[in-house]
């Protein structure tokens, strides 16, 4: 059997004190496919070469900037240059970053969300349709085995014609003004940074995502309710809406920031005229089945468990009783980029979100911010199509 080499990983942002670098770069290591040979870690000098010493990287390929970093890695030969770069930096830099990586050749796998404007993420469709090059987005929770159990059920008929969807996302982290005294806060809180909404962008898209994934419909229109509770804060820290989907389900997204003592309470409900599904982030080994007349099941993830499907199986790497988590579902994804990467795809990599999960998020995000503007009762939620 041929050896199989390690796919050569850049990483731009997730310097010293970054919480999402440090997750990637775990996530990416879980299942042996990458190797991290370059990054561009932090504008903080000291910061950039601390990181890189921790990570033993050599000091030849450690970039004071990402755009140093692209054309340099570029000129390298083709066998040794980087293949993917990973970008964990403030959304303001996601759209730049992703549209040089990938005119210059590089594959590109990329935090959420895609853009801070649909406008935006449409200009990065653009050069991504004109490219040979991969375009991952890190909706991490898509990655998890028990969301695509809850996928095929609800494709299969299992639970029935589907009627309503509530889905929500709260935490407490925001509660007091943290962006006086936390880094992670003041770039979030921060419309330079973070773009047009706080939580929205940061939270709400990953339930927007969820439902739209897990039903396989589109939502099509809100009914918003977008606040900022924390005085004196610039973006959104909480929200809600009614929401319709284009096969006729209806339901209600909550996300919130300002929720006191709330960690990562992401969770959704599924209902159908033949029964229900529900599934917590904090329990995600869990899937609760409420078939109509019977009693409820709990299907749970593993090799070797019962009443899963082949997707699902597919994304666990051991028996059940053994938790897998967070890092495992963004390993997932990291792993379905990596075949794809081998496999000589281009655009979309299977069973990671790419373009078309950005654009949708985006259009998500526009539609909150109008509704929040507008005396309007129920606002369309902009289509995107996939290129």
């Amino acid at each position: 059997m041929p050896v199989t080499k390690k796919i050569r990983m850049g990483m731009i942002g997730g310097g010293e004190g970054a919480f999402i670098g440090a997750v990637h770069r775990h996530a990416a290591a879980l299942d042996g496919h990458y190797e991290l040979v370059c990054g561009a870690f932090s504008r903080d000098e000291d910061n950039n070469r601390r990181t890189a010493q921790s990570l033993g990287l050599n000091e030849q390929r450690t970039y004071s900037s990402w755009e140093s970093m692209l054309t340099q890695e570029a000129s390298l030969p083709a066998d040794s240059r980087m293949e993917v770069v990973v970008i964990v930096t403030p959304n303001h830099l996601h759209v730049p970053v992703s549209k040089s990586a990938l005119k210059q050749g590089f594959h590109v796998f990329c935090e959420k969300p895609a853009a801070v404007s649909l406008s935006e993420v449409n200009e990065l469709a653009d050069v991504l349709a004109g490219s040979g090059c991969l375009y991952g987005l890190a909706h991490t929770y898509l990655g998890y085995p028990m969301i695509w159990q809850a996928r095929h059920m609800v494709a299969s008929g299992a639970i029935g014609e589907v009627r309503k969807v509530f889905v929500e996302y709260p935490q407490g982290w925001l509660s007091a003004p943290e962006e006086q005294h936390n880094k992670q806060a003041s770039w979030r809180t921060d419309p330079a940074q973070a773009g047009g909404s706080g939580c929205m962008g940061d939270i709400g898209t990953h339930a927007f995502g969820l439902a739209e994934f897990v039903l396989d419909d589109l939502i099509v229109k809100l009914n918003v309710d977008l606040r900022t509770v924390v005085p004196g804060r610039q973006l959104d820290d909480d929200g809600a809406a009614f929401l319709q989907t284009d096969k006729g389900a209806s339901g209600v997204l909550i996300a919130s920031q300002v929720c006191a003592g709330e960690e990562n309470a992401l969770k959704i409900r599924v209902f159908g005229d033949k029964g229900g599904l529900e599934w917590h982030q904090m329990e995600p080994n869990s899937l609760i089945y409420r078939p109509v007349g019977q009693p409820y099941q709990v299907l749970r993830a593993g090799l070797g468990q019962p009443g899963l499907c082949d997707a699902a199986i597919g994304r666990c790497r051991i028996p059940g009783g053994h938790p897998e988590g967070y890092l495992e579902a963004m390993a997932n994804l990291y792993t379905d980029f990596a075949k794809a990467i081998r496999n000589g795809d281009t655009h979309t990599a299977a069973g990671v979100p790419g373009i078309h999960e950005g654009r949708r998020g985006m259009a998500f995000i526009d539609t909150m911010l109008a509704g929040a503007d507008s005396d309007t009762k129920w606002h369309t939620v902009p289509t995107t199509t996939q290129p």
